[in-house]
C-alpha cells in the first residue's frame, strides 16, 4: 500500500494563501451551512432526549430549565398539552388534544386505539375513586360506542362489582393513577418522533450502544450486567473465557466418544469405548465435576448420549453394530427401559420429543422408530439410513441426517410426510440445533463445521481451522445466548468461534489424540467439556476460577 505524504492533493499541511489541506476557505464556507444545520439538528435531538429523560426521572423543573435555556422544544405544542393533560388526569382536555393531533398520526387507524386507552384509564380511575355512576356512564356512552376491543369492554364492565379501590387494582392488574406514566408511554408509540419522542428514548439508545459493544466483544460470555458500564468501552479479556484446563478426569479406561451436559446444567454424562457411561455432578460455584455413578454393560461401547428435555432421563446408543439402546433414570442411574426391535437393527442415534415422554431412534441400516418411555414402538419409518437425529420444538417434525448428505424433515401424523431441508456435497457426520430452533450446526466429512439456517434453508457460514476427516465429531452451540460454537478436531485440539466470525477466537490444546465431542454447560456459560480418544475428559473454564478452592477430581491441573 502506498503512503500519501499530503492530504487532499496538498503538498503540505501548512495553511497558505487561504488553502488548508487542499480545500479553499471559500469552499469551506459553501459546505459549512449544511454541516451546521446537521449539527444543530443533532444537538436539538440530544437536548430533547435528555429533557425527556429528566421528565422520566421526575425532574420536571430541570427539564423545563433545559428547554428554556437551549431554546429547543421537546414536543409539538399540542403533544406537550396532551402529555400534561394525561398526566393530570384531565380526560376531557386530553380528548380535545387528541382530535387536534389526529392529522399528525402516521396511521389514522391509531386514533381509535388511543381514544380507547384514554377512556379505559378514565373509567378505572373513576372506579378507584368510588364514582361508580360516572364510571358506568363512561362505559356506556364513551367506551362502548367505539365498537373497539369488545372483549376488553366486557372485562372492564365486570370491575363495576369491586367494592374497594384495592379490589379494582387487583382485578384489573392495574397500578392506579401511577399507571398514567405507562399510559403515556403507550400513547407515545402512536405519534411520530417529530411530534413526540418515543418513550424512554435515551434508555433505548444506551441499550443499543451497550448491545453493540457486547456484540463486537469476541469474548463476551457473562450474564452480569454490573460488568457493563456507560463510562468506558466494554472489552472482555480472554482470561474470563473457558480456555484454561480446570480438570482432567481419567475414570474411563479407553477412548471417550461422547459428552453432554444435562439441560438443567447440573450433570454431565460421558460415554466410552470401555462399555461404560459415567454421570458426573456439576459444582457450578467451584467449577468442577465429581463422579456420581458409573453404568456399565454396553457391549459395543457408548457412542451417543442424549438427555430428556426435563433432565430426568439419559438415553444411550452404541456404535454402528449396536442393535439396542438404553434409557436410564438420571438421578438413580437405574435402567428405565431397554429397546431392541430386532437383531438386524442398528440404533446409533436418537432424539427426545419436547415432552420428555417420547423419542426417536435410528441408524444406518434403514430403520427409524418412534418410541415411548414404556418401551413401546409407536411408529416407524422404513428405508431411512440415519446418521444423526434431532427434534424440532413443534414436537411434530424430526430432523434426520441421512447417508445421501441431506437433512430431511419427517412428520409423524395420521398421514406421515417428509421433505428436504438441506443438502451438503459431503457426508454429514453429525448435527445439532440451537435453542432458537432455527440454526443447525453440521460436522461435514473432509469439510469441517458448517452453520445452516433451517428456515431460509441456506448455508450461513463455514468455520475455519478445524481438521475433519471421516471420524464422527460432535460440535455444539454454547456460551452466553449461544453466541459461540465449539468443536473437537482430528488435530487433537478444541476450536471455539464466535457465531458471527469464521476464524476461531480460541484454540485449546491439551488432548493428545482426536477430540471426539465437546459440550457447553447450558446454564453456566463459563464451563466447557471435551472428550478424546486419549481416554480423558477435560473441563475448561476461565483462567481465574470463581473459587480458589476449585480442585481437580481424579486428575491434575495444567
Amino acid at each position: 500500500m502506498q503512503t500519501q505524504s499530503a492530504k487532499n492533493g496538498s503538498d503540505s499541511p501548512v495553511q497558505t494563501n487561504g488553502v488548508t489541506n487542499g480545500v479553499h476557505d471559500e469552499d469551506e464556507r459553501k459546505i459549512s451551512p449544511i454541516s451546521s444545520i446537521a449539527e444543530k439538528r443533532t444537538s436539538e435531538d440530544i437536548v430533547r432526549i435528555i429533557g425527556q429523560h429528566l421528565l422520566t426521572m421526575g425532574l420536571t423543573k430541570s427539564a423545563e430549565t433545559l428547554m428554556h435555556e437551549s431554546g429547543c422544544r421537546m414536543d409539538h405544542p399540542v403533544a406537550a398539552k396532551f402529555r400534561s393533560h394525561v398526566m393530570n388526569g384531565d380526560w376531557g382536555k386530553a380528548h380535545t388534544d387528541l382530535q387536534e393531533l389526529k392529522d399528525l398520526l402516521e396511521n389514522p387507524d391509531s386514533l381509535i386505539e388511543m381514544q380507547f386507552l384514554l377512556l379505559e384509564q378514565k373509567y378505572l380511575e373513576l372506579l378507584e375513586d368510588g364514582k361508580v355512576i360516572d364510571a358506568l356512564s363512561t362505559l356506556r356512552y364513551e367506551l362502548t360506542p367505539l365498537n373497539h376491543k369488545t372483549s376488553r369492554v366486557h372485562q372492564l364492565s365486570a370491575f363495576i362489582m369491586c367494592s374497594t379501590a384495592e379490589q379494582v387494582r387487583e382485578q384489573a392488574s392495574w397500578n392506579g393513577k401511577e399507571s398514567r406514566i405507562q399510559l403515556m408511554e403507550q400513547l407515545q408509540q402512536f405519534l411520530p418522533p417529530s411530534v413526540m419522542l418515543p418513550p424512554r428514548r435515551l434508555d433505548a439508545l444506551l441499550k443499543q450502544a451497550i448491545d453493540w459493544q457486547t456484540e463486537r466483544c469476541p469474548y463476551h460470555n457473562s450474564k452480569l450486567e454490573s460488568e457493563l458500564s456507560l463510562v468506558v468501552d466494554h472489552v472482555c479479556t480472554k482470561d474470563s473465557f473457558p480456555s484454561t484446563t480446570l480438570q482432567v478426569l481419567n475414570d474411563h479406561s479407553d477412548e471417550v466418544w461422547f459428552c453432554r451436559f444435562s439441560p438443567d446444567g447440573t450433570k454431565l454424562a460421558t460415554g466410552s469405548k470401555d462399555q461404560t457411561v459415567i454421570i458426573w455432578d456439576v459444582h457450578p460455584t467451584e467449577l468442577k465435576l465429581t463422579h456420581r455413578k458409573t453404568i456399565d454393560g454396553h457391549q459395543y461401547g457408548a457412542s451417543y448420549l442424549t438427555w430428556s428435555p426435563d433432565s430426568n432421563y439419559l438415553l444411550v446408543c452404541g456404535p454402528e453394530d449396536t442393535p439396542e439402546l438404553w434409557v436410564y433414570n438420571s438421578t438413580s442411574g437405574d435402567l428405565q427401559i431397554k429397546i431392541a426391535p430386532g437383531p438386524e437393527d442398528s440404533l446409533t442415534s436418537a432424539a427426545w420429543h419436547p415432552d420428555s415422554r417420547r423419542f426417536v431412534a435410528g441408524g444406518t441400516r434403514g430403520q427409524f422408530y418412534l418410541c415411548d418411555l414404556d418401551g413401546n414402538v409407536l411408529d416407524s419409518w422404513e428405508g431411512v439410513r440415519v446418521q444423526s437425529l434431532g427434534y424440532r420444538q413443534d414436537g411434530k417434525t424430526v430432523l434426520a441426517a441421512d447417508t445421501h448428505n441431506r437433512i430431511r424433515g419427517y412428520v409423524f401424523a395420521t398421514q406421515n410426510s417428509d421433505h428436504n431441508i438441506l443438502k451438503e456435497e459431503y457426508a454429514i457426520m453429525s448435527f445439532t440445533v440451537d435453542t432458537s430452533d432455527r440454526l443447525a450446526l453440521l460436522n461435514v466429512a473432509t469439510q469441517g463445521v458448517h452453520l445452516w439456517d433451517l428456515e431460509d434453508r441456506c448455508l450461513v457460514r463455514k468455520f475455519q481451522g478445524v481438521t475433519q476427516g471421516f471420524y464422527t465429531i460432535h460440535s455444539c452451540f454454547g456460551g452466553l445466548n449461544q453466541n459461540f460454537i465449539a468443536s473437537g478436531s482430528e488435530d487433537n485440539k478444541v476450536y471455539i468461534w464466535h457465531i458471527k466470525k469464521e476464524r476461531p477466537i480460541a484454540v485449546l490444546c491439551g488432548h493428545s489424540r482426536t477430540v471426539n465431542c465437546v459440550s457447553w454447560n447450558p446454564t453456566r456459560p463459563e464451563m466447557l467439556v471435551s472428550v478424546s480418544d486419549d481416554g480423558t475428559i477435560r473441563l475448561w473454564g476461565p483462567a481465574a476460577p470463581q473459587s480458589p478452592s476449585s480442585q481437580h477430581s481424579n486428575g491434575t491441573r495444567n
